[in-house]
């Protein structure tokens, strides 16, 4: 019972961390998703690299006014300062696909 319960709560974890990853936000969903929630954050970014996007979307959160950084904070820090580190993991990982993207089809471009 209690293996089952600490599984759960894992698996809880890591699907709230990818539903506000960078990462996740810029890979697996549509470049239009993207384009949306970064222009609903009100963003001064014109454009993101496909190469290490999600950092590149996390800084870009940032990068607008202080009530579109992130949504959720903790202690006052915005949650896209938190994400960075775990994008930017993840955005090695996937690395080769996105520097293909990059190559074929450009930066995401915003405005």
């Amino acid at each position: 019972m209690w293996t089952l319960i600490v599984r759960l709560s894992v698996l809880l974890g890591i699907s709230l961390l990818l539903g506000g990853c960078g990462t996740a936000t810029t890979v697996l969903r549509g470049d239009d998703v993207t384009v949306r929630e970064l222009r609903g954050k009100k963003t001064y970014c014109q454009s993101v690299s496909r190469i290490y996007s999600g950092v590149a979307y996390d800084l870009c959160v940032l990068h607008g006014p202080p009530s579109s950084a992130g949504g959720l904070s903790l202690n006052g820090i915005p949650w896209a300062i938190l994400d960075v580190p775990l994008s930017g993991v993840l955005d090695t990982f996937v690395l080769p696909y996105t520097l293909y993207r990059q190559n074929a089809d450009g930066n995401l471009e915003l405005r």
